[in-house]
C-alpha cells in the first residue's frame, strides 16, 4: 500500500489467519449483559453527533439504530434549525441545538456546549449527516481531545478530516473505531480507491496501526480488525445494503453496542454482523433491492435476542 505518510506498524497478523464471523463465534464472544435489576444508565449513554440542513436524516437513522442495540440513554447533537425536527422524529432522546455555519454545516463553537455531555457519555458516534469539508475538520480537531473515556465511532464524512491529523484518533487511545468504504480508506491512507481494492486486508492492517483503532472497511465483503488483531471478515448481506442511509445505522449500532460496555473491536465485530444479517432478513421479507435503511434497526432486536446478545 503506497501511502502520502509513513505509520509505525504494529504486529501485521497474516491473511491465513483471519476469522469469518458466524453466530458460533459471537456466542462466544458475548456482549456485556444487562444487570436484570438495572436501570437505563446502567446500560449506558451515547451521543450522536452529526447532521445538517441538507442531512438532518443522518442523525435519526444513527440514534434509532444506538437505540436499538440497547443503548440505555440517547443524545443527539445537531444544527440549530433542524434540531426541534430531529428531537420530534426520535422522543426517546435528548436533542442538542448547536450553532451551525452559513452553509448549514456544524459550527466548531458547538464543541464547547456539548463538552459535558461527551464526558457523561459512554460512546460517541460522530458523523453521520455532516457536510462541509472544512468546517467538519474543524470540529472533529476541536473535539477529540476532549474526549476522556468514550468510545468513538468515526463515520462517513468526519472520517476524511483524519487523513491529515491521525494524532487526533491515536490520542483516544484505542476507544475508536473507523468505518470506511474503499474509497475513504484511500483518503485515509493517501491511496487510491484501487489500491485499497487490491489489498484489502493490507489496506485494514495498515490504518489499524495508523490510527491505533479498530477499523471497518466496507464492501461485499467487510472487514474489521484492531492493531495486533485478526482480521474478521462477513460474507453475510446482500447488496439491497448498498443503499442511503445504511452507513449511518451500522455507526449508530456500533456505537450502541460500546455504550453497552463492548469494546471498540467486539462492537464493530458484532455490529458488522448484526447489520448484514439484518439486511437478509428483510430481503426475504420485502425484496432484495429497495428496503430502506430506517428498516434495518428494527432487525437488531431480535438477531440479538438470537444470538445471544439481548438488547
Amino acid at each position: 500500500m503506497v501511502k502520502k505518510q509513513s505509520a509505525k506498524r504494529t504486529r501485521t497478523i497474516p491473511a491465513d489467519q483471519s476469522l469469518l464471523i458466524t453466530p458460533r463465534l459471537l456466542r462466544g464472544w458475548a456482549l456485556p449483559a444487562p444487570d436484570a435489576g438495572g436501570d437505563k444508565e446502567a446500560r449506558g449513554r451515547v451521543l450522536v453527533i452529526g447532521g445538517s440542513r441538507e442531512m438532518p436524516g443522518a442523525v435519526v437513522l444513527a440514534a434509532t439504530a444506538a437505540a436499538r442495540a440497547g443503548a440505555g440513554k440517547l443524545q443527539i447533537a445537531t444544527c440549530r434549525t433542524v434540531a426541534p425536527h430531529v428531537a420530534v422524529a426520535v422522543p426517546e432522546a435528548r436533542v442538542f441545538a448547536l450553532p451551525e455555519t452559513r452553509a448549514g454545516a456544524l459550527a466548531v463553537a458547538g464543541v464547547g456546549r456539548i463538552i459535558e455531555y461527551v464526558d457523561a457519555a459512554q460512546s460517541v458516534a460522530v458523523g453521520p449527516g455532516m457536510i462541509d469539508e472544512h468546517a467538519i475538520a474543524r470540529f472533529v480537531r476541536r473535539l477529540l481531545p476532549h474526549v476522556a473515556g468514550a468510545a468513538v465511532v468515526l463515520d462517513a464524512n468526519a472520517l476524511t478530516s483524519l487523513a491529515r491529523a491521525p494524532e487526533c484518533v491515536r490520542s483516544l487511545r484505542g476507544r475508536a473505531v473507523l468505518t470506511p468504504h474503499a474509497e475513504e480508506m484511500g483518503e485515509l491512507l493517501g491511496a487510491d480507491k484501487a489500491a485499497v481494492e487490491r489489498d484489502r486486508a493490507g489496506a485494514l492492517q495498515e490504518a489499524c496501526a495508523r490510527f491505533h483503532a479498530a477499523v471497518v472497511l466496507k464492501g461485499r465483503e467487510t472487514l474489521v480488525a484492531a492493531p495486533g488483531s485478526r482480521v474478521y471478515r462477513n460474507r453475510t448481506g446482500n447488496v439491497g445494503l448498498a443503499t442511503s442511509g445504511s452507513g449511518d445505522t451500522l455507526a449508530g449500532l456500533i456505537a450502541g453496542l460500546c455504550a453497552r460496555g463492548a469494546a471498540p473491536l467486539q462492537a464493530a465485530v458484532w455490529g458488522v454482523y448484526l447489520h448484514a444479517r439484518a439486511g437478509e432478513r428483510l430481503a426475504r421479507r420485502v425484496g432484495p433491492l429497495g428496503y430502506l435503511a430506517r428498516e434495518l434497526p428494527g432487525e437488531f432486536p431480535a438477531l440479538l435476542a438470537e444470538l445471544g446478545g439481548r438488547a
